[in-house]
């Protein structure tokens, strides 16, 4: 589309900084053509994803910019802020969308410094929180101050594992045991296999889960920095195929729903998927009536009757107030899998009144699905928020756990915070003042 735009480039100094504008004067023929584009488009029932190939455009952030285009005049709606977002849709296009029309802007606030002592390095750090929930980022950033002046928050993984689980059909219950102690046997095989599709990832185990003749193989992967779900499909698509060869088994479906990906499931809780990863943190009294306005017996209170019997009587697979608040905006900011939220954000909140009236308060999430490479982390803002837990500061292959240890201070700082409103009446009150600020003033 070398005759769409003639370019004006200004360069001009203002302090430091070198600001340059760009002005696009696009030919009205140009426009008028666009426009006829976009009227063909619907008069023929041109399909959204068809419109490049259909129309010959040589870029995809050129498609992006028509299929916006042709919603707009079929639907009657105005998405002129989805458009004017800066995306590359030439490089996101095949790995991170399809059928783009533009983007969507989400406020992002910080939380921190939060003091994270990790398995790798002591340091303070920023999460970032992509959200809209008014006094969220504010009530977390409270928690961070709380344990910050308490001497940080220590947290560490205690297991590293993605997970795929195939499911196979047999022919009996023999059948089923035989292939049971078959992939125990061939286990060393089955690992080379894996590893010939990945240089980062390798087979750690294969647990069998027998339902009559339904055999659920749930393979674990260590993955490196990458959170891994794509790494682990391909090589236990290879794995699948070589054990129905070998066996005769018949694969019904790559994923049998044992991994368990994407859904609220106790096995993740049980045996882990992704990090799993406990934080902890000691608050004296000072701390807790000074920046909490709280004692250590009202927040061990309101845990134990809401996080923990309520939790139960409600059937909840979890014990918490809100990690999914923590885990969601955090995911959403630095490009994880937000669907991975549901799993990621089951855990446990426990807490324990000390001696002197300090309080022992520690989170424990047991399948946080999260990776410093691969996927939205490659998006320009998602990585710029991503140095900001310091991250890239660590050795290459332990990324991922430091940052698991990062959403999990901010995790503990959140749940902490909205406790401590609890037990001290607070939380109606900041959520009128913060939450709902724009409906007052309006």
């Amino acid at each position: 589309m070398e005759n769409v735009c003639r370019h004006l480039l200004v360069c001009g100094i203002s302090g430091y900084r070198r600001i340059i504008f760009i002005f696009v004067v696009c030919d009205s023929g140009f426009m008028d053509e666009f426009d006829e584009m976009v009227a063909q488009a619907i008069e023929k029932g041109v399909s959204l994803s068809r419109l490049k190939a259909y129309f010959s455009l040589a870029s995809e952030s050129d498609t992006a910019r028509l299929r916006a285009a042709v919603l707009e005049r079929k639907m009657g709606v105005d998405l002129s802020s989805v458009k004017s977002l800066k995306l590359d849709f030439d490089v996101l296009v095949g790995r991170n969308i399809e059928n783009p029309v533009g983007g969507v802007v989400l406020p992002v606030g910080v939380v921190g410094p939060l003091l994270v002592d990790g398995s790798f390095r002591k340091a303070e750090v920023f999460l970032p929180l992509a959200t809209t929930e008014g006094a969220l980022v504010a009530s977390a950033n409270r928690g961070a101050k709380a344990t910050y002046l308490s001497g940080g928050v220590k947290a560490r993984v205690i297991g590293d594992r993605m997970t795929r689980a195939p499911v196979f059909r047999t022919e009996s219950i023999d059948e089923s045991v035989r292939l049971r102690e078959w992939v125990e046997t061939n286990f060393d095989e089955l690992r080379r296999i894996a590893s010939s599709t990945t240089k980062h990832g390798r087979l750690e185990g294969a647990k069998c889960f027998i339902v009559g003749t339904n055999v659920f193989v749930r393979f674990s992967y260590s993955t490196g920095d990458a959170m891994g779900m794509n790494m682990v499909t391909i090589a236990t698509d290879r794995v699948a195929e070589y054990i129905e060869k070998e066996t005769g088994a018949k694969l019904v479906a790559l994923s049998g729903n044992v991994c368990s990906d994407k859904k609220p499931a106790y096995i993740n809780t049980l045996m882990g998927r992704g990090k799993s990863v406990v934080a902890e943190c000691t608050l004296p009294r000072e701390v807790l009536s000074g920046v909490l306005r709280t004692t250590a017996e009202e927040i061990n209170e309101i845990n134990v009757r809401k996080n923990m019997l309520g939790s139960s009587v409600g059937g909840s697979l979890a014990q918490n107030a809100h990690f999914a608040n923590i885990v969601a905006a955090s995911f959403i900011a630095m490009g994880q899998d937000a669907a991975q939220v549901v799993e990621s954000s089951q855990g446990f909140c426990f807490t324990e009144v000390r001696s002197g009236g300090d309080l022992y308060f520690s989170v424990t999430l047991p399948s946080l699905e999260v990776g410093a490479v691969g996927g939205g982390t490659k998006l320009e803002t998602q990585r710029e928020l991503l140095s900001l837990t310091g991250v890239f500061s660590v050795e290459e292959g332990m990324r991922s756990k430091w940052l698991a240890e990062v959403i999990a201070a901010g995790v503990l700082s959140g749940e902490l915070s909205l406790l401590a409103a609890m037990a001290s009446d607070e939380l109606a009150g900041s959520h009128s003042r913060l939450g709902r600020g724009g409906e007052a003033k309006g």
